[in-house]
Parts: C-alpha cells; sequence; structure tokens
C-alpha cells in the first residue's frame, strides 16, 4: 500500500485512537513526525512518544491524553497544507486557533514549531495542520 501523505496518516491515526479511547497508538517513524509529536507533547495535547526499534521500520508510539472524565484532550485536529495545495504564510499573517487556545504546527526554514514560537521568531513558512 502507498501512501500519499504521511502527515494526514498520522493525524487520522491520532484521531481515530482517540475515538476509540485508545492508550497509545502505533505510528510509522520518521524525523517529521517525531517533530510534530515533541510539539504536540510540549503544549499538552499528548502524554508522551517514544520510537520502538523495529526490524522494518522504526514505530513512533504516540501516548493520548484524556482529562479526568476520559474525554480526548484533543478535540479537533485538521491537516491545512495537503501535497496537491500548500498553505504558506508570512510571519505577520500567521493564524491563531480559536483565538489562542489551539495551535498550529508550522515548517519554517528554522524547523518545525509552534504557531506561537514562529511568532516569536518572526519566521513564516507552511502550515501542517491545527490542533484544538
Amino acid at each position: 500500500m502507498s501512501m500519499n501523505d504521511p502527515i494526514s496518516d498520522y493525524l487520522t491515526r491520532i484521531r481515530n485512537a482517540q475515538m476509540a479511547r485508545k492508550e497509545f497508538v502505533d505510528i510509522p517513524c520518521s524525523n517529521l513526525k517525531i517533530r510534530v509529536s515533541y510539539i504536540l507533547k510540549e503544549e499538552h495535547f499528548i502524554r508522551d512518544y517514544v520510537k520502538v526499534l523495529d526490524q522494518k521500520q522504526n514505530v513512533l508510539r504516540v501516548y493520548l491524553c484524556y482529562d479526568y472524565d476520559g474525554n480526548p484532550v484533543i478535540h479537533g485536529i485538521k491537516r491545512e497544507s495537503t501535497p496537491g495545495c500548500r498553505k504558506y504564510v508570512a510571519s505577520d499573517k500567521i493564524p491563531s486557533v480559536l483565538n489562542g487556545m489551539g495551535i498550529s504546527i508550522v515548517t519554517t526554514s528554522k524547523g518545525v514549531m509552534s504557531n506561537k514560537k514562529a511568532k516569536k521568531l518572526n519566521v513564516g513558512g507552511e502550515i501542517l495542520c491545527s490542533v484544538w
């Protein structure tokens, strides 16, 4: 099975695992997915992530976060830029998600970071996804 958009697959696996109330989800590993997971952990949308070494391809195990009532912390996760239609923004045009309650993940010339950090560093780039 060939996959055209690995980031979209990553987001869909997280969304489906939270709907099924799973404790963790295993995702094929890449450096970009590790960096996105780091940002989600930094913003407290996931509990943790671990790179599990495998014989074929390494696996990224993402531990999901729930509140005290058992509801998922991530209420919505949306892919913004797709391989067919890339969305680039300048540093002064980076949108805020739900008036700062959510984040968008941006790939810039200085690496992958959240929209808040990109505004501080005054860099623009491609918006990968929005999480709230």
